[in-house]
């Protein structure tokens, strides 16, 4: 993969690049994490599509500024992003938070968008789990002990957490204003105007995977979001967590190229 830095206005912005000629896809990690979270699936899709991974203002290695990271924030943050990197058409994937990002991109029915994938997305969840707890003391309190065990109840069906995974989170958390940045995310998706209300406007196809194990947002806010997006595919992966393209990439993969190859007419 190609690491590469560019600037949006006065912050600078890590992504990742690779992949081929069939089209490109924007792929979006979820709250405290970065590009890496994606490595699993690079190698699938990367065989036919261009791949562009950013880490998220305010996450990862990209500048962190003391900004109110709301979900209207970080969607004009992506489409200046790619308006940066000279992208007009694209297909999109986010995982969590940044598949409620996704989703918002969405909204705004832009032309620059293809087809959307929204992984176990937040936006439709207001209150806590147990899960989501363990996981916002571990970026507060960036232990190892503490940061194996969200990670694990996270998966959802105790797999085994290697070892990057842990370190790279504790480092990343441990940066500075990761914190803040980390705690105003979550008060932008508390905060924001309901998503389930304005997913009616999204008009792009889209699939929305989850997997049934997930702890942190249960597969039970999915109907928000399969009810709602007027052109919706639904994927359930039985033996997977929050994040299924960690857990089982190639059998994501494999959904989601199926899905991206498929011709679809988009509804007006």
């Amino acid at each position: 993969m190609k690491e590469k830095f560019v600037k949006i206005g006065t912050y600078k912005i890590r992504y990742l690049e690779e992949g081929g000629s069939d089209g490109n896809i924007l792929l979006l990690h979820g709250l405290g994490a970065s590009a890496e979270r994606w490595t699993h699936v690079i190698p699938h899709l990367s065989k036919k599509y261009h791949l562009i991974i950013p880490d998220l203002l305010g996450f990862g290695f990209s500048d962190k500024p003391s900004v109110d990271y709301t979900p209207e924030f970080f969607s004009q943050f992506i489409f200046d992003f790619l308006k940066t990197l000279g992208i007009t058409k694209t297909s999109m994937i986010g995982s969590s938070l940044g598949g409620q990002i996704v989703a918002e991109c969405a909204i705004t029915q832009s032309k620059m968008i293809e087809k959307i994938v929204l992984v176990s997305p937040s936006g439709a969840m207001k209150q806590s789990t147990p899960t989501f707890d363990a996981y916002t003391l571990a970026a507060l309190y960036p232990t190892p002990e503490g940061a194996k065990t969200a990670f694990q109840m996270m998966s959802g069906v105790h797999k085994e957490i290697d070892s990057t995974t842990i370190d790279g989170f504790i480092q990343r958390m441990t940066l500075p204003n990761a914190k803040m940045a980390f705690m105003s995310s979550i008060l932008g998706i508390r905060n924001a105007v309901s998503l389930s209300e304005r997913l009616v406007r999204i008009l792009a196809p889209a699939l929305i995977v989850w997997g049934k194990q997930d702890t942190l947002i249960p597969i039970t806010y999915s109907k928000d979001f399969v009810s709602s997006i007027k052109n919706c595919q639904f994927v359930e992966m039985e033996n997977s967590g929050h994040t299924p393209f960690v857990e089982e990439p190639e059998k994501f993969s494999e959904i989601v190229l199926k899905f991206l190859n498929q011709k679809m007419v988009i509804s007006s």
